[in-house]
């Protein structure tokens, strides 16, 4: 399953990606992919969206995969200390392949 926000999730985006997720989280068998190739910015309220929806899969034995963060959302993730929670890839292609 691969879920495709584009440009800033901030704000009301953040909960509509919160939503999303969560009905991805209840309709998936494992783990998901995130690609944030088209995605600018990260607001912090996105940002525990995608660690809650995390931690969640991970407690399953699962993995929320992101792909192709920017530069920006990248710091966010370091900077924050929570790069380490998300498997994330360069280009979709491994990410989908490593579902298998």
């Amino acid at each position: 399953m691969v879920l495709r926000p584009i440009g800033a999730i901030t704000g009301s985006d953040s909960d509509r990606l919160g939503s999303r997720l969560e009905d991805l989280l209840e309709q998936s068998s494992g783990r998901f992919v995130v690609d944030m190739a088209k995605v600018t910015l990260l607001d912090s309220r996105a940002l525990e969206v995608l660690v809650e929806a995390t931690e969640k899969l991970i407690r399953s034995g699962n993995a929320l995969i992101l792909v192709a963060p920017n530069d920006i959302v990248r710091e966010v993730l370091e900077i924050t200390e929570v790069a380490s929670l998300f498997e994330q890839y360069d280009d979709l292609g491994a990410a989908v392949g490593s579902l298998a």
